[in-house]
């Protein structure tokens, strides 16, 4: 099998703003959410067909070098590090982005350097 995709991760000034602007345009609710990020999908939640978009605070300009957006995956007929191993031998490598090593979620860089990440859950196949 493979992964699906779960979320997309969008770096914004305003999180609430593109949160209100982003469900209008997408019919999508606030799912969940802390001071500097906001979760929101479609109305069943988090693992239907839809991948849902969290909104990372983040003040830094785009032109520091890092992508404003990235993708989470979940493994669909595995465990986290049965799919960390067969992404791996696909060609991922692992990135550091500053991450403390305590994240239930792994920070790859597919072969051309575009940063993703493998989370905990396993998804079912859609």
């Amino acid at each position: 099998m493979a992964c699906r995709i779960s979320e997309l991760v969008l770096k914004c000034r305003d999180p609430e703003v593109l949160a209100r602007f982003w469900c209008e345009v997408l019919d999508f609710i606030v799912l969940d959410g802390e001071e500097d990020w906001i979760e929101i999908g479609p109305r069943e939640g988090f693992g239907g067909p839809q991948p849902t978009i969290i909104l990372s605070r983040n003040d830094d300009d785009r032109g520091n070098g890092r992508p404003r957006l990235h993708i989470d995956v979940n493994a669909t007929d595995r465990d986290q590090d049965a799919e960390l191993e067969r992404l791996l031998k696909l060609g991922a490598r692992p990135a550091d982005v500053g991450q403390t090593g305590e994240e239930q979620w792994h920070v790859l860089a597919d072969p051309e350097g575009n940063e993703f990440c493998l989370l905990k859950a396993r998804l079912a196949p859609l």
